[in-house]
């Protein structure tokens, strides 16, 4: 099976669409699929486009989604921060996703923020997108994540690998969209090769291979290549870019019967959204 295979694409879609293109991805006559590795809204200015693009793939059964850290913080600013123009959902870009999407007044969205909590909570982002979203995706010979697999952290911020990461409950996951996957690499291995994104990639080109800064003139946001890692995050906010790559390899051997499952806990939980949203509104 053949995967296009991209991260943090923010709600630039232009950039994304340019990125796919470029790739191939539009005219492959060859049977694939798109990973996007979490983070697909938050600080690009297309989350409209953006969440159209990605309605398209869901119904054509054609895309994997990844749930990212940002898909968390959507979660969290519409329903335990009731809308709120929290300091951290503004610098991420949050709250701004959330008037794009709704097309809600900024100076009313303040002024009643439950309200537009609740409307972004009808938004196709909040209740088919982010239900669709899965920790990981698994084929023979990779692994594809948003930060990096669930480990046992140190004290001191170092990681150690954990066996058992497939186990591990919704907590841990939460936590590793949250690490940097070019750190965690150097010493968390997995047998399979690791696709991550969430940190952008110079860092690794600067940190590991000694070339470029991480955001100077000279720095470098094309995936990077580790020992067991490859990183996409191309920064977009600040370079522009989009990293697209191509990956080749077989899908699980029961991998039909998960995707079965994925698709009937997906419909379940838009049915328990709506059971919800319905017993609201009386």
């Amino acid at each position: 099976m053949k995967y296009y295979v991209a991260a943090d694409v923010h709600g630039f879609y232009t950039e994304f669409h340019k990125a796919l293109d470029e790739a191939g991805y539009f005219n492959d006559p060859e049977p694939h699929k798109l990973i996007i590795l979490g983070d697909i809204f938050d600080r690009g200015p297309e989350a409209v486009e953006m969440q159209r693009f990605i309605l398209e793939l869901m119904e054509q059964d054609a895309v994997i989604l990844i749930r990212g850290n940002h898909e968390d913080l959507f979660a969290e600013m519409v329903t335990v921060d009731e809308g709120l123009p929290v300091r951290h959902h503004m610098s991420n870009g949050t709250y701004g996703t959330a008037l794009q999407l709704t097309g809600y007044d900024p100076t009313l969205a303040q002024i009643r923020h439950w309200d537009f909590a609740e409307k972004a909570r009808e938004t196709p982002f909040y209740q088919r997108i982010i239900p669709a979203t899965i920790d990981w995706f698994e084929t023979a010979h990779y692994i594809f994540t948003h930060g990096w697999i669930p480990c046992i952290r140190g004290w001191d911020g170092s990681y150690s690998y954990d066996p058992d990461w497939r186990n591990t409950g919704p907590e841990g996951w939460r936590m590793a969209r949250w690490y940097n996957g070019m750190d965690a690499a150097q010493i968390c291995r997995e047998e399979k090769t690791i696709l991550c994104g969430h940190w952008h990639s110079s860092y690794g080109h600067s940190k590991y291979e000694g070339t470029g800064s991480e955001f100077g003139p000279d720095a470098d946001f094309s995936p990077y290549y580790g020992l067991g890692v490859i990183a996409l995050d191309a920064c977009t906010a600040h370079s522009g870019k989009i990293n697209v790559i191509v990956i080749e390899d077989n899908a699980l051997p029961d991998q039909d019967a998960e995707d079965e499952r994925f698709r009937e806990v997906t419909q379940r939980i838009l049915e328990e959204h709506k059971a919800a949203f319905l017993g609201l509104a009386r």
